[in-house]
């Protein structure tokens, strides 16, 4: 399992823990489902998961 460190704002942390608890999710779990969600991304996340990606690809490449 990868750690994931995210950095919000207090005003979209509580938006977060809000929406977790409306779905009967924990924090991480709508973190995750909204990470992996086809849907609306801000230019933020995707640049974040962009990040990520280049991240994983180049850790894949140096333990090869």
């Amino acid at each position: 399992m990868e750690i994931i460190e995210l950095e919000v704002d207090q005003q979209v942390y509580r938006l977060l823990l809000e929406a977790a608890k409306s779905n009967h999710m924990t924090l991480e779990q709508e973190c995750v489902r909204r990470l992996a969600s086809g849907g609306r991304r801000s230019c933020y996340m995707q640049a974040l998961l962009a990040d990520m990606r280049a991240e994983d690809i180049q850790r894949r490449a140096v333990n090869h």
